[in-house]
């Protein structure tokens, strides 16, 4: 995955609360055998209706999402969080989130950003207001701005995922980080044990 330290971007209004996994990618998605792609089914059920919030240009291009409580719950399919991430979101801004997605978006490299619902009110009306409006999310200092919507707050991110956001590491990066140790403990190993190298 890519380093990811500060985003900066205008955002996309997502009003709506206890968004699941199932909204987020229904399942007729879930049959590719790739990663990539899941953006075109982003929200695909709630995309039939002109009025929805992706069918809007004037927030297209928007790396931030700005939605209601409790987004993100129901199953574990990472599939949700890989349609945002494939459709161009790099921060999800709300004020709570499913604790599986949560964890699926630090994995692959998407911000989760916890405000209080207050907070996020005051950014939801501004964005839907003027969808010009910046928003800032930075990963170094754990704090997110937006001065047109007077928010600015500190946000929680341990330190070990913000260390491998700002290292730009999933889970295989993290087991490469120890290449050197894992050479070493295989060419110790006796020859009649199952190996890796074929």
């Amino acid at each position: 995955m890519e380093p990811v330290k500060t985003i900066l971007s205008h955002a996309m209004p997502l009003r709506r609360s206890d968004v699941d996994t199932d909204q987020i990618i229904p399942s007729d998605w879930l049959k590719r055998v790739e990663r990539t792609g899941f953006g075109a089914g982003l929200f695909s059920e709630w995309r039939e209706d002109p009025d929805f919030v992706l069918n809007d240009p004037r927030f297209k291009g928007a790396e931030i999402l700005v939605a209601g409580p409790n987004f993100g719950v129901g199953s574990s399919r990472e599939h949700a969080v890989w349609s945002l991430q494939d459709y161009g979101f790099k921060a999800i801004i709300a004020p709570s989130f499913g604790d599986i997605f949560r964890t699926n978006c630090t994995k692959v490299g998407v911000v989760p950003v916890v405000v209080s619902e207050e907070d996020s009110e005051k950014l939801l009306q501004t964005v839907e207001n003027d969808p010009k409006t910046q928003i800032q999310v930075d990963i170094e200092t754990k704090k997110i701005l937006c001065l047109a919507a007077q928010v600015e707050a500190d946000f929680e991110i341990d330190d070990f995922t913000r260390y491998r956001f700002l290292n730009g590491l999933d889970d295989i990066g993290i087991t490469m980080l120890r290449g050197l140790e894992i050479e070493q403990f295989e060419a110790q190993r006796p020859s009649f044990f199952p190996s890796l190298s074929g």
